[in-house]
Formats: structure tokens, sequence, C-alpha cells
């Protein structure tokens, strides 16, 4: 009986050991789109032999690893929070992408708790990984050790996605009843994602005009989170995914304005960095605030959409400026409220 190519489920939970495959369960589901696995990846040695005759030499692999790749929807938990915020179930994957997570307690009296947040921040060590169990029709593929990078990308009238990549170490796949996947399988704790929109959508700032935030139209916004991430099989040392940089960048598309309100071309001439920020969802349990403090213009071109002139700005977070032991890192803030 063929396997059908729709039948797919995905689990991932933080190691306690880096490259110790841990258990998975109904808790762990991911609910995801766009879901690819490429079993085997290696580097190819070609033996590249002399011989009296013509025909190949043998090809030797090197590196095995496994790499996954996946969209999840920019939203929520569904539970409001109240002394605390609940994890989003992509929690685990933000970590295991160079980000920390800390549990903001609430502060505010009465009324909508908003101090309460589980906030995610770049870090620079003690990277997080995950194990990825993927469950393709009764064939599980483990992939343990997996560190990766996410891109964020909203557009305005679509849903707005956090797409991963992944990369782990191979473990051969093995047979597994899909039944058992099925079975453990709990979305519960998923909230509903909202259209990027008018409605749904606020706050959005993108740089300053004499002090005051600037909150152009925006069609669009790209974030690239940019974590170098490399496979190491050395010998003596244990296998290993490593996040060895980062460099964080983006671009907004958003309608044109007069040089009074912004002058975004002598912004990029004079390297000025500036505020980037929005809220996704209005209801508490469904609401995400990016934030960066310094997005730094690289240029900026025209285009346009139903004949409206617009600006395509490509930038680059920079790391916080603060001084003491707070500094570096800190590009941005993720918040799940």
């Amino acid at each position: 009986m063929p396997l059908n190519a729709t039948k797919k489920a995905i689990f991932a939970k933080t190691e306690t050991t880096y490259g110790t495959a841990i258990s998975t369960n109904a808790t762990n589901a991911i609910l995801v789109s766009n879901l690819e696995v490429q079993p085997f990846e290696g580097d190819q040695v070609d033996r590249n032999l002399v011989k009296p005759y013509f025909g190949a030499s043998d090809i030797l692999t090197a590196n095995g690893r496994t790499r996954v790749t996946f969209s999840v929807e920019l939203a929520g938990t569904g539970t409001a929070p109240t002394a605390s915020a609940a994890v989003p179930h992509y929690g685990p994957l933000l970590k295991a992408c160079a980000m920390s997570e800390t549990a903001i307690a609430n502060s505010a009296s009465g009324g909508d708790p908003s101090n309460a947040a589980i906030e995610y921040r770049p870090v620079s060590e003690s990277i997080s990984s995950v194990t990825i169990r993927c469950n393709y029709d009764g064939v599980l593929h483990v992939v343990k050790g997996c560190r990766g990078n996410v891109r964020l990308q909203c557009q305005t009238g679509q849903i707005p996605m956090l797409m991963f990549e992944f990369e782990g170490i191979y473990v051969s796949p093995t047979d597994s009843a899909f039944a058992d996947s099925i079975a453990n399988v709990n979305y519960a704790g998923i909230a509903d994602p909202k259209i990027f929109n008018s409605t749904n959508t606020t706050g959005f700032r993108f740089l300053s005009q004499s002090s005051v935030e600037v909150s152009p139209c925006l069609q669009s916004l790209e974030v690239d989170v940019g974590n170098a991430v490399q496979y190491r099989e050395l010998v003596g040392c244990q296998k290993e995914v490593l996040i060895t940089n980062r460099r964080t960048t983006g671009s907004v598309t958003i309608d044109a304005v007069l040089m009074a309100t912004k002058n975004y071309f002598e912004a990029a001439n004079a390297n000025e960095t500036g505020v980037l920020k929005f809220t996704h969802g209005t209801a508490p349990g469904n609401r995400v605030l990016f934030s960066a403090l310094r997005a730094n213009l690289t240029s900026v071109s025209y285009t346009e959409s139903d004949n409206v002139l617009q600006y395509n700005i490509p930038f680059v977070l920079l790391p916080d400026k603060a001084t003491g032991a707070s500094s570096g890192d800190r590009e941005f803030v993720i918040k799940v409220f």
C-alpha cells in the first residue's frame, strides 16, 4: 500500500543534553505548513581513482545530517494571561534559533494583564537545541541536536508567518505506526491566526521625525534573523550543529510620504537608526509584539502598488548600544502576550 503524502505530523521539544534525542508527546505537537524534510544530506567525497578503463569511482559520504523546514503562523496561545502568560507552541523553536525565553510576570492591577508575557531575545551563548520528530504516514524521522534560523514574513492581507529552517544530526528513519502519531497530536494552546491588516495589526512605527515616531502605511515586512548555521563533525568531538554568528536584516514596503513627514532618503544617507515595531493581534493571549530599537537603513528605492507610489527599504537591525552587562545582542524582542 503506498504512503499518503498528506498524512504528516511533527513534534519538537527542547533537549536536556545536546544531541541526545528527547521523547515527545501530545503537548509538543507543532502546527505547521510547507513542511519539508530532507532526510539525508552529506558532503560527497569522490575517490577519483586512476584506472585503465572508463567509469566512475566510488562516492563516499561525510558529515551526514538532516534538514527540516516549515512555516508556523504568527499567533498566540489563545489563553489570556493572568499572573503569567503561556508559552507558545513554537517557543522551543525560537530558542533553538539562538533566542532566550523569559516569562514576564503581570505587574498591572485589574483589567487587561498586558504586562504578563513571554519574551524572546537574541543570545550569543547557551543556545538551546531541539529534537524534531516527523512522521510521514508511518515513516518516523527523528532529528536530534537541531539548531537553525527563522524569518518573519508579513504581507498585508495574508497570515504572518515564522519560517524556520533547521539542521540536525542524522538518525536512520524507522517504521512507526502513524496512528500513534495521530493519537499524540494535540493542538490545544494554539490560537487561530489573524490576517495582517489595519484591524488586527496596530502600532506600526518606522524611524522618527523630530523625535516623533513615524507611522507610515505598511504593505509588507520581512525580517531574517540571519543565524550562521554550521554542521561540524570532527575527530574526537561530538557531532554538533553550531550557530556561529548573526546578522539580522530585513525590508519594509511602505507608502511614499512627503519629505516633511519623513525623508527616508536622507535617513539612509546619514546612516540613521531608529525604531521598527508593530503589534499583531488585539485579544489578550493572541497578541505578538515585534520591536527593534536600531533599524539601520541601507538604501531606499521606489516601487508602486495600485498606482500608489511606495518605498522599498532594506535595513539591518543593530545590537542595542546599552552599556553594562546587558549590552550586546538585543537587536529585537518578540513578545507573546
